[in-house]
């Protein structure tokens, strides 16, 4: 079993640790900041996990902008939708996550972090406009920041196709 480990996550190189890590600590503290000085709700549990994926596996098909912001935006909506027409239920948590998961497949819009968005929105009971914010745009603003910093550490992403 160890050896399917360090076959299947080689060792990663100390520039591609603190890269990981320095992305993710910028990425984070640009949306903390601008949601304590810029009144603008942009944090969400899930986005910690967003920034594994974005900064650890930028080539990773699941850290693609579409997959980031289209994961999160379906999870969230999907699980708003249930949370306003079903009671607050164990099955209709349940429902929502397998919905969202089962969509986001569906859809090739498949991320994660956004599996827990249902979670988010379950335990919080928020408005309609948490789809924008801090769903959409907090994504969209994560997607934008790991642009600028991979170009900026000389890494390639988002990927291009073709």
């Amino acid at each position: 079993m160890d050896r399917y480990f360090k076959r299947a996550l080689p060792n990663p190189s100390p520039r591609t640790v603190i890269t990981a890590g320095l992305g993710a600590f910028l990425a984070i503290a640009a949306l903390s900041l601008l949601t304590t000085h810029a009144n603008l709700l942009l944090l969400m549990a899930p986005f910690g996990a967003s920034c594994v994926l974005l900064f650890s596996v930028p080539a990773s098909p699941l850290s693609q902008p579409a997959h980031v912001v289209g994961g999160h935006v379906l999870a969230t909506a999907v699980a708003l939708t249930l949370n306003a027409l079903l009671p607050d239920t164990w099955w209709a948590l349940a429902l929502a996550v397998g919905l969202s998961i089962a969509l986001m497949a569906a859809l090739r819009l498949t991320h994660p972090p956004a599996g827990a968005d249902p979670l988010v929105v379950f335990a919080t009971d928020p408005g309609i406009t948490f789809l924008l914010f801090p769903v959409m745009t907090g994504a969209v603003a994560l997607v934008v920041i790991a642009a600028v910093f991979h170009r900026w550490s000389g890494h390639e992403y988002p990927l291009k196709h073709g």
